[in-house]
């Protein structure tokens, strides 16, 4: 082969990488990538991940804040489950957990 046909692929190559990146940039712009965020800018974001831990190859716990609230989340391959209460994420304590006594060290 001849050093035009070489040209002709590599030219066809970059042409086709440009269209497959000005497409992918189309739908990133347009929210058709289905993984856009739905929020108006300026606003502050209500659903963070504070923390997350694996447990083993299919489990793992998360802590998420959703309005000033956590829950921990156990996330695994069949189903997922809300293990803790929501606790206020400003990390004070309610009336009621400050009432009750400290255990005495033994």
């Amino acid at each position: 082969m001849d050093l035009s046909t070489y040209l002709r692929f590599a030219l066809a190559l970059i042409f086709v990488l440009a269209l497959i990146g000005a497409l992918a940039f189309v739908a990133k712009r347009f929210g058709w990538g289905g993984a856009a965020p739905t929020r108006k800018p300026g606003s502050r974001r209500r659903l963070s991940l504070v923390e997350s831990l694996p447990l083993d190859a299919k489990r793992r716990l998360v802590l998420l804040r959703c309005d000033d609230t956590e829950h921990l989340v156990l996330i695994g391959a069949s189903q997922d489950v809300v293990v803790g209460n929501p606790r206020p994420a400003s990390g004070e304590r309610s009336a009621a957990a400050t009432d009750t006594p400290a255990e005495t060290p033994r």
